[in-house]
């Protein structure tokens, strides 16, 4: 499974945020950290937004806070904010062949697992991965 890139950032952002709801970030700051634009990071921003996963707080000391719960969202619900449904993926060059129907089913099995993984996992559990630290 492939993310794209407004994906990425929609996971990056979250965690960020989730590791400390207390804490208001601007998406400035949250753009340089993850070396991106702010443009490009305020659309997923108000992606996250719309699901009620962050909240935008205006003022000088605004920015974007952390709103949900860290042990119920998994992976998979920030996924898929950004990334189209597995039956409404587009059909890629070659899936009416017989090579490429074979094929199809094998890589709709690894998105299966991938999919599975990412909602087994939830921000608490990532933000309790030694490395996120």
């Amino acid at each position: 499974m492939k993310l794209q890139t407004a994906t990425r950032l929609g996971l990056y952002a979250t965690l960020e945020l989730a590791r400390d709801p207390a804490q208001t970030l601007s998406s400035a700051d949250l753009a340089e950290r993850f070396g991106v634009s702010t443009h490009h990071l305020a659309k997923v921003l108000r992606t996250l937004s719309t699901a009620g996963l962050v909240r935008a707080e205006r003022g000088a000391s605004g920015g974007y806070r952390f709103t949900g719960n860290r042990r119920r969202i998994t992976l998979m619900d920030i996924v898929a904010l950004f990334e189209p449904a597995p039956g409404r993926r587009a059909k890629e060059p070659g899936e009416d062949t017989a090579i490429g129907a074979a094929l199809h089913c094998v890589l709709q099995e690894i998105d299966e697992i991938a999919e599975a993984t990412l909602r087994s996992v939830s921000l608490e559990t990532m933000l309790k991965h030694p490395t996120s630290r």
